[in-house]
C-alpha cells in the first residue's frame, strides 16, 4: 500500500520516555561484568522489568535465576536495580561469592533512609505495592515490624499504629504521584506530626514520564505505553494516561497491536516506561508505518540529563 492510499495517523511521542539513568546503569553493570569475568554471569531476579532487555543480556551470556541458592560457586552475580534485602548480600558473601549490586541509586537511597528513620525509633508507613521487588528489598533493610505497608487511601485511613507521634514515611520510586498524593494527604491528616523524607522518593524518571504523559493526553485519540506488564511505572504511565481523558494500552512490542484499535484515531500518542529501550519505541512507529501514513512530533516536556556512577572495579572493565 502506497502512502498515498493509506490513512493519516498523527504520533505524539512523549518525552522523556525509555531508559532511566538506573537503568543504564544497571544493564551496563551486567554488560561490564560478562566483559570482565566472561559468561556466564549470574543476574538474580530481572536486572530490569523488560524481556527485551534480558533476553538481550542473555544472549551476551547473562543467566538469570530467582534465588541466591541457584547461583553456583565461583561464578559472579548480579543484584537487579530493584534492590534486595540485606540478607541475599549478606548470604553472597557467606558462601564467598563475588557479587555486584546494580540497584538503583535512588532506591539505595531509600534503603538508607529507611535505617536512619528506623534507628531514630521512628515506625514507618511505606507507600508501596505489596510484592513488588523494591517493596521487598527496602522491607529487608530494616528489623521485621519497623515498616507498615499503605498502598491505598483506604489503607492510609485504617492504619493503626502504636506511636502516632513517632512515625515516619518513604515511598517506593515508581508510584503514581498523584495516587501517592492522595495517601499522603490522607496519612497527613490522621498523623499532623509525620515525618517527610528530605525529598520526594518518588524518582525524577518516574515523575518526568508521568508528566509527559500528562502534556499529550488530552490531544490524543489513543495511547501506546511500551512496557512490560510486571513494570510498576509502566502501569502507572497508563493509568495516568486514562486519567487524564484517553484511552490506553500497555503492550511490550509492536506484535501485539491491534489495528481494530485505531478504528476512528487520527492522533496516537506514545511512551514508554523507564525499562523499555528505544529500539522498541521505534519497532512501533515502523510498524504503524505498514498501515498509516504517519507523522510524528516530539513533545519534550523536561531534558534528562542524570547519569549515576558505576560500582568501583567495573569503570575500567
Amino acid at each position: 500500500m502506497t502512502d498515498h492510499f493509506k490513512p493519516a495517523l498523527d504520533l505524539l511521542i512523549a518525552a522523556p520516555r525509555g531508559f532511566c539513568a538506573g537503568v543504564d546503569r544497571a544493564i551496563r553493570i551486567v554488560e561490564l561484568a560478562i566483559e570482565k569475568y566472561g559468561a556466564p554471569v549470574y543476574v538474580r531476579h530481572e536486572i530490569v522489568h523488560n524481556k527485551y532487555v534480558v533476553d538481550t543480556l542473555k544472549a551476551k551470556g547473562a543467566i538469570f535465576v530467582a534465588e541466591l541458592d541457584q547461583v553456583p560457586d565461583d561464578v559472579p552475580v548480579v543484584f537487579s536495580a530493584h534492590g534486595v534485602p540485606k540478607a541475599v548480600p549478606a548470604k553472597a558473601a557467606e558462601r564467598g561469592l563475588s557479587y555486584l549490586d546494580a540497584t538503583c541509586p535512588l532506591v539505595s537511597k531509600v534503603h538508607r533512609q529507611a535505617e536512619r528513620l528506623v534507628n531514630q525509633g521512628r515506625h514507618i508507613l511505606f507507600i508501596g505495592h505489596a510484592g513488588h521487588p523494591e517493596v521487598v528489598g527496602t522491607f529487608g533493610q530494616v528489623p521485621e515490624g519497623s515498616m507498615t505497608l499503605v498502598e491505598t487511601v483506604e489503607d492510609a485511613e485504617q492504619v493503626t499504629v502504636a506511636d502516632p507521634d513517632n512515625l515516619a514515611f518513604l515511598t517506593q520510586t515508581t508510584l503514581s504521584v498523584d495516587d501517592t498524593a492522595a495517601v499522603l494527604a490522607k496519612l497527613r491528616e490522621r498523623f499532623p506530626t509525620i515525618l517527610a523524607p528530605g525529598a520526594d522518593d518518588i524518582c525524577y524518571a518516574t515523575s518526568n514520564r508521568q508528566g509527559a504523559v500528562k502534556a499529550i493526553a488530552e490531544a490524543v485519540d489513543l495511547m501506546l505505553v511500551i512496557g512490560a506488564p510486571n513494570s510498576s511505572n509502566s502501569k502507572r504511565l497508563v493509568e495516568v494516561a486514562v486519567r487524564n481523558g484517553t484511552c490506553a494500552t500497555l503492550i511490550q512490542r509492536a506484535t501485539e497491536i491491534d489495528f481494530d484499535w485505531f478504528d476512528g484515531v487520527r492522533t496516537v500518542g506514545i511512551t514508554a516506561g523507564a525499562s523499555a529501550p528505544e529500539i522498541l519505541v521505534r519497532e512501533v512507529i515502523d510498524h504503524l508505518a505498514t498501515r498509516f501514513a504517519v507523522t510524528e512530533r516530539e513533545v519534550e516536556l523536561v531534558e534528562e540529563k542524570v547519569a549515576f556512577k558505576l560500582p568501583r572495579g567495573l569503570e575500567a572493565a
